[in-house]
């Protein structure tokens, strides 16, 4: 892919320089036969993933040492995007001179990692997020097919999403690392949630054990909790006015505006003056004293409890 195939400028400066050369210019690319293998004195593992009729497939080809199971040298055959081709190029890279179960341990947050010109900035868009996934999958395949096993033996983590093969802590990686908000978030990441979605919440047609609306809340309020508890010794008083900001608005939304919801409520963060909190909510019971009182008991409780004992609040409503 050229830069000439992507719409409009700012498209493509969303995708590192890396990215750019290994997609114009894969070192891996290719294929290895029996012959390679014989003359290489090693065993040839081939493995497939993906469907090349849709537009996005992978196959992996290894050349592994039978005395020391390292993987000697790897290329690999993509049909798909820049990104995929890309990642795929980066994936069999990542998986030479390595141990087969120690190339089992790369995912694709490893993938992307490796494509980043520099540690802070994603290599592409997170909607290409899926072409790193299935980089990651054509590993697992291309190790149970070395040791002769199922697959699913391989999977060290509840699989969340069957459909794009995702697992749980490959989510909770995902919105820690990128600081994910809502749940499209995850899907453009991952592609989790993007099929069937019956792993979105529950109701869909397979039940499961992990949905991502619980793993995003779940794992935001650790984070939040995380990030209070490493800022602590420092007075909520004494912090800028930003970081007030920021540690409040974590608070409003992770434990106060799941809960407001269910009454069709919401909360807004409006201005912080000294221990005071101005506070804008929405309810739905306008004019009702009783709900008001309760409401800024519970919001003045909560922000207590996680910012400073001495907060006061006051609450507009809309």
């Amino acid at each position: 892919m050229s830069k000439s195939d992507l719409i409009g400028l700012s498209l493509w400066e969303a995708y590192s320089q890396k990215v750019h050369d290994r997609m114009n210019n894969p070192a891996h690319r290719g294929s290895f036969t029996d012959r390679d293998a014989q003359a290489a004195r090693c065993k040839l593992v081939v493995a497939d993933f993906g469907d090349a009729s849709c537009g996005d497939s992978i196959q992996l080809f290894w050349l592994v040492d039978p005395q020391t199971d390292i993987i000697r040298d790897a290329r690999f055959l993509s049909f798909g995007c820049g990104t995929a081709i890309a990642s795929a190029d980066v994936m069999a890279e990542l998986t030479i001179g390595r141990t087969v179960d120690d190339a089992a341990q790369i995912t694709n947050l490893d993938v992307e990692q490796a494509l980043r010109d520099d540690p802070d900035t994603p290599a592409f868009p997170g909607q290409k997020m899926h072409c790193s996934v299935m980089a990651y999958d054509v590993i697992k395949r291309a190790v149970a097919r070395h040791k002769n096993i199922d697959i699913n033996t391989l999977e060290d983590q509840e699989m969340v999403c069957e459909c794009a093969r995702v697992t749980r802590g490959m989510i909770v990686d995902v919105i820690r690392r990128n600081d994910l908000q809502t749940v499209e978030d995850i899907t453009r990441y991952t592609k989790a949630g993007g099929y069937c979605k019956s792993c979105i919440r529950p109701g869909g047609h397979a039940p499961k054990k992990y949905y991502l609306e619980d793993l995003l809340r779940d794992t935001r309020q650790k984070m939040a909790e995380e990030a209070a508890a490493g800022s602590r010794s420092v007075p909520f008083p004494a912090l800028s006015k930003a970081q007030q900001f920021k540690r409040a608005e974590e608070v409003l939304n992770t434990y106060l505006a799941p809960v407001l919801a269910k009454d069709s409520g919401g909360v807004e963060l409006a201005d912080i003056q000294g221990k005071e909190v101005q506070i804008i909510y929405k309810g739905a019971c306008h004019g009702c004293a009783s709900a008001a009182a309760g409401t800024l008991q519970l919001i003045e409780s909560t922000l207590r409890e996680k910012l400073d004992p001495e907060i006061t609040v006051t609450i507009y409503q809309k």
